[in-house]
């Protein structure tokens, strides 16, 4: 991917990228959303890409290309069958010092683009993460709470937020050859994203304003509901694989692998198996047993709560009993008891037995407590924890009798 802007000093400051298939009547709000940054026209351009569209969507493209004043190029192409593909596209296109990725159904923030270009000029990072609020659908907000100019990977939340819908600095992405992976169906964003945060000088995150707007599609299209599971455990497989190949064994590997095994590999092995017939069920597990051989490991298991972990445990040691049984337990909802024993807290979800050798085969570290649960309204710390905060509790009293 070569640079494509020969004379920096007329570089637009950001790209926006918008690959449309049947984008119709969404595409409007959308376009009409960049044409209203708070960002000066000259200061940004629109590379879209009509990815095979027959509703329209090309020609209001070309329509709107004709009359805005924000600089736009307009490619068409027959249908690629997946986003990579016209991102890829109009990355390679790009001219401005920064891209952002506009799925066509979605529209911006006013004040998006400003507020993303004047964080990474400020901070110096290389991504910037903008708050994101869902429109007919739900999105997760834990990351949104407050505006960092330097996030921290591995201990914050930044690594569940990786859809593609970011500003990036165009001349990391070039530099390594960041590109989106054309042969996976699903994921494909997860990927790119995670490579730039792990190749990235820093990573910002925009809480306020709002800066995207995700829509859910009343007619049910969007484009993360698509893609079943054998597409899933390969858009998991070459997650894993990524963070593999930039971090060694150790803390940092498990706290980024905790992602791909609790929002991709996971839901595959949830309520729905209860309904699948065996032979389905092992297939499932057959695929994922190379990933849970090569990367599950005490670090990331002991980063889960107990249900979660349970479930993997079942599909790392290929039982599909434990696994049922774990989860018509949850779906009838029923509470497991909490157990103490020998200094350690246990849940004590079906097959739970300390001995050495269970007959589930289940081992019983898979049920200890390692992170703070919710358990019928009652809050559960790990044993952990709580000898921190006495520790703390201990400090903070020695320091009142000394001032004393």
């Amino acid at each position: 991917m070569a640079d494509s802007c020969a004379e920096p000093a007329t570089c637009p400051d950001v790209s926006v990228i918008i690959g449309a298939y049947e984008a119709m009547p969404y595409l409007v709000k959308c376009l009409d959303s960049v044409e209203a940054q708070t960002l000066a026209p000259e200061r940004m351009e629109i590379v879209a890409v009509d990815d095979g569209s027959t509703d329209g969507t090309g020609t209001y493209l070309d329509r709107f290309a004709a009359r805005t004043p924000v600089p736009m190029r307009v490619v068409h192409q027959p249908n690629s069958g997946a986003p990579g593909g016209p991102r890829n596209i109009g990355l390679a296109m790009a001219r401005g010092r920064y891209v952002f990725f506009l799925d066509a159904d979605d529209h911006l923030g006013h004040e998006a683009l400003a507020a993303l270009v004047t964080m990474a000029d400020l901070a110096g990072t290389d991504v910037v993460a903008g708050k994101v609020v869902g429109v007919n659908r739900g999105v997760a907000a834990s990351m949104w709470t407050r505006t960092m100019r330097r996030a921290d990977l591995y201990t914050s939340n930044i690594k569940y937020a990786l859809s593609a819908q970011k500003l990036f600095r165009r001349e990391l992405l070039v530099r390594h050859g960041i590109r989106f992976d054309e042969s996976l169906r699903t994921g494909e964003d997860a990927l790119f994203t995670m490579e730039a945060y792990l190749r990235a000088s820093g990573i910002s995150v925009v809480a306020d304003p709002v800066c995207y707007y995700l829509v859910g599609r009343e007619d049910g299209k969007h484009l993360t509901k698509t893609g079943g599971y054998a597409s899933r455990i390969d858009s998991a497989r070459a997650l894993m694989g990524l963070i593999a190949a930039h971090l060694p064994p150790g803390t940092r590997r498990d706290q980024l692998m905790v992602r791909p095994f609790t929002v991709t590999l996971l839901p595959q092995f949830g309520p729905v198996v209860l309904r699948q017939p065996e032979e389905y069920l092992r297939h499932k597990m057959g695929l994922a047993a190379p990933l849970m051989a090569a990367y599950w490991t005490p670090g990331v298991a002991r980063r889960l709560r107990v249900e979660q972990r349970l479930r993997l445990t079942s599909v790392a040691l290929g039982r599909p009993g434990p696994l049922r049984d774990v989860l018509g337990f949850c779906q009838e909802g029923r509470l497991p008891d909490v157990v103490h024993r020998r200094g350690r807290t246990y849940l004590a979800y079906p097959h739970f037995d300390t001995t050495a050798a269970p007959a589930s085969g289940m081992p019983p570290a898979a049920y200890e407590i390692t992170v703070t649960e919710q358990i019928g309204g009652r809050r559960i710390e790990p044993r952990l924890a709580l000898l921190r905060r006495a520790v703390r509790r201990a400090r903070r009293l020695a320091g009142r009798a000394a001032d004393g």
